[in-house]
């Protein structure tokens, strides 16, 4: 009670006193503070019964409107001072010994508003980092801590400060061999011994030692990087360290920040603290034994759907409500909280320095991908492949960061790049089964894997399309390997043996008015006929293209044109912005141009299509005997494949009139066999147009469900024919008009 009165009256008589110099001001309060320790004999009264944090809070007042009364840069009397007499070294010291009790708490605060206050540099005086340095190391060492608000504060002020000055990181990467372990002076009277000569943590040889490293140190804040770090296998990455013991409090917002700092920290430009931060300080194993507890905590069983459509989370901002999460479905708040860190993960990697983003990624890839998911996806449960496959749909959906998705690939389909052959497709056990799991017995598993190709097809990655299709196509050896004077006279501008459907008689002159494009219509919307349409290369004109797919299914399989608004145009918008969009991708991967010189071409090498492009033109030739839902899956990947801007992808699953070597097969000659296969069933089906038409009318939700049909499984799959191939018209003509608009 007496020192609060006592307080009351000081300030009083301050408020009446006149305004002293700021320097002999600055000095009274910081004498004042070192009194106490020498005239106290009540060491155990918490500091708020004190005058310190009032002087403490004066002495910030005081710096703060001495540099703004200053020239900009240049360091005052107080501010001098500070730095001559140490007083920051003292504080430090008497902030480790937390006397009187809680001025650990004021120290921090301290330090805190003295950085983020004073705008001139102060980070590189030795008197400043080194207690700085020192004031670090004593933050996060006990969790839920009285003072972490303080020191969480305290550490991201420091990290800001790095951010602004990144040389400056070097500082904190204290050698190992200069610091042995001290220990923290007891309270009393050696502390109000030593108050006016500081405690720099360190033994009296030491400290002789540093105080000649000084003049050094000093030198090294000038220049845009000190050496001395190069080497850092024995560093201490303190403030990392500190703030890795944060992530774990139980108050989540001290997480949130200490997290924030982190990201900060990854990002710095310096290679050594890029170099340090993944081999001296556990945040490799922070980020993945988190996200393996998270991933652990889910449920055995999830619905694919809930997984794909749970709201999208950023990491630290998961507010939630357990008894409305789950009430939503089971699992849903670990499931958000997984999402959450994968999310902080993924973009820790995106932001770091480009040596520790690819550490931390192949960190992610061996404990997390390849320890816990792995086992997963290998698993015989068809429930558990259901839940890891869409569990791994969503990451892949996640996951931007370059380093991190390339990890996710390599675990996924593996590094090889050469051909694959049939021999070959097992060598990696996770990617065969992913392929074969397209083609499984369960529609819903070969679904839920389709969609995870269609996904992991659209990432900015171009291993993921040289892996899954593009090695196989690379030497061309899908042609017809014949010398040129062997081969038969070109008809018309076609082989003679090629596929001409204008001939077939499945496909004769009685086709439907619309589903043709007659030469009035290609003439304005395609550039100016040549000659010469066909280029150089070997390409067929695409009108003939176009039509070769809009004829494709027979009239009397044909319902579209029967429902208003289904015409192949309503595809050509689509497929123009899905192909701009993939151009952009892969505009940095060189695609543009020509077919490898057939010349050039290794045609010796028999070709295999390669296990992926194997099961799905396995399955598109099921496609009347399929479920409609799967049918849609695989000519949704189709499609996506066939929109890529590369020229052999374009050549073998979009021109019809290649000529193919004995035993391949491309996309256009599966969808041929199917259609024979149709026409074959077609004539056994009574009523079959009407009944094909009710059936589109029900999918479209234009008709109730009513009576069954039979047939039902084929009229669905050859509905399902007739929207694919006109599909892959558009996409013909949009790929021929880019190419033709950016030609000279």
């Amino acid at each position: 009670m007496f020192s609060k009165f006592t307080s009351i009256l000081q300030h009083a008589v301050e408020a009446l006193a006149p305004s002293l110099p700021l320097q002999e001001d600055f000095v009274y309060h910081w004498k004042a503070i070192t009194h106490y320790y020498i005239e106290t004999s009540d060491d155990k009264a918490p500091v708020t019964d004190t005058n310190i944090p009032s002087h403490l809070e004066q002495m910030l007042d005081i710096l703060t409107q001495e540099e703004g009364e200053r020239e900009s840069g240049e360091t005052g009397p107080c501010m001098e001072y500070l730095l001559h007499h140490k007083i920051l070294e003292t504080l430090y010291t008497l902030g480790k010994a937390d006397c009187p009790p809680g001025m650990k708490q004021q120290v921090l605060s301290f330090y805190t508003k003295l950085l983020a206050h004073i705008r001139q540099p102060l980070l590189p005086h030795i008197n400043v980092h080194r207690p700085v340095q020192k004031l670090v190391r004593l933050c996060g060492e006990v969790l839920a801590a009285p003072t972490e608000n303080e020191e969480i504060q305290f550490l991201c002020i420091v990290c800001a400060k790095l951010k602004q000055d990144p040389y400056l990181v070097n500082f904190f990467l204290e050698n190992k061999s200069k610091r042995p372990e001290t220990k923290s002076p007891e309270r009393g009277d050696g502390v109000k011994g030593n108050a006016l000569a500081p405690d720099t943590g360190q033994s009296p040889v030491e400290e002789q030692s540093e105080r000649q490293e000084e003049p050094q140190a000093a030198a090294a804040a000038s220049i845009p990087s000190p050496t001395n770090n190069n080497n850092n296998s024995n560093n201490n990455y303190n403030l990392v360290t500190s703030l890795l013991n944060l992530t774990k409090s139980p108050d989540g917002r001290i997480v949130v920040k200490a997290c924030e700092g982190l990201m900060l920290l990854v990002s710095l430009p310096e290679p050594a603290a890029a170099k340090c931060l993944t081999e001296n300080t556990e945040l490799c194993e922070l980020l993945t034994d988190r996200l393996v507890s998270f991933y652990k905590a889910l449920p055995q069983s999830m619905d694919p759907l809930d997984i794909e459509t749970v709201e999208s989370v950023n990491w630290g901002l998961d507010v939630y409500n357990l008894k409305e999460d789950a009430a939503v479905f089971t699992g849903k708040r670990a499931l958000i909280s997984f999402l959450s860190w994968l999310d902080y993960c993924d973009q820790l990697i995106k932001e770091a320095h480009k040596s520790a983003a690819a550490v931390m990624a192949k960190a992610v890839r061996e404990r997390f991908f390849v320890s816990v998911m792995e086992p997963q996806l290998m698993q015989t449960s068809e429930v558990g492949i259901l839940t890891s496959t869409a569990l791994l749909n969503r990451i892949i959906k996640q996951v931007t960061s370059e380093a991190l998705l390339q990890e996710m690939v390599y675990f996924l389909l593996g590094e090889e790049r050469e051909p694959e052959t049939p021999a070959s497709i097992t060598q990696n056990p996770l990617r065969h089964r992913l392929i074969e799991h397209c083609d499984h017995l369960s529609d819903e598993i070969s679904i839920m894997t389709l969609r995870l190709f269609e996904q992991l097809i659209q990432k900015p990655n171009q291993h993921i399309l040289h892996s899954l299709a593009l090695r196989s196509l690379e030497e061309r050896n899908y042609l017809e390997n014949k010398p040129q004077e062997e081969r038969e006279p070109l008809e018309n501008g076609q082989p003679h043996d090629a596929v001409d459907l204008e001939e077939d008689p499945l496909f004769g002159d009685d086709l439907s008015p619309d589903s043709r494009l007659s030469g009035s219509d290609w003439l304005s919307s395609s550039p100016p006929q040549s000659p010469d349409n066909s280029k150089s290369d070997g390409k067929t004109e695409v009108h003939k293209i176009v039509n070769s797919f809009l004829c494709l299914v027979p009239d009397e399989a044909k319902s579209s044109y029967h429902v208003e608004g289904t015409g192949y145009d309503t595809y050509l918008r689509d497929a123009h912005r899905q192909f701009r969009d993939y151009c952009g991708v892969c505009q940095r991967w060189d695609w543009r141009g020509n077919p490898k010189p057939f010349e050039k071409c290794n045609l010796d090498f028999p070709f295999f299509e390669g296990h992926f492009l194997k099961v799905l033109f396995d399955r598109m030739g099921r496609i009347l005997d399929q479920p409609y839902d799967v049918n849609l899956q695989v000519t949704a990947v189709l499609s996506k494949l066939s929109l890529l801007p590369h020229p052999h992808l374009h050549e073998y699953l979009l021109d019809p009139y290649i000529s193919l070597a004995p035993g391949c097969r491309s996309l256009f000659s599966v969808i041929v066999r199917v259609v024979g296969d149709l026409m074959l069933r077609i004539h056994r089906i009574p009523d079959f147009t009407p009944k094909l038409l009710l059936v589109r009318k029900r999918l479209l939700g234009l008709e109730p469900e009513g009576i069954n049909i039979d047939h039902v499984t084929l009229l669905e799959g050859v509905i399902v024919l007739e929207e694919f191939c006109k599909e892959l018209a558009a996409i013909a003509f949009v790929k021929y008009h880019a190419a033709a608009s950016s030609s000279p």
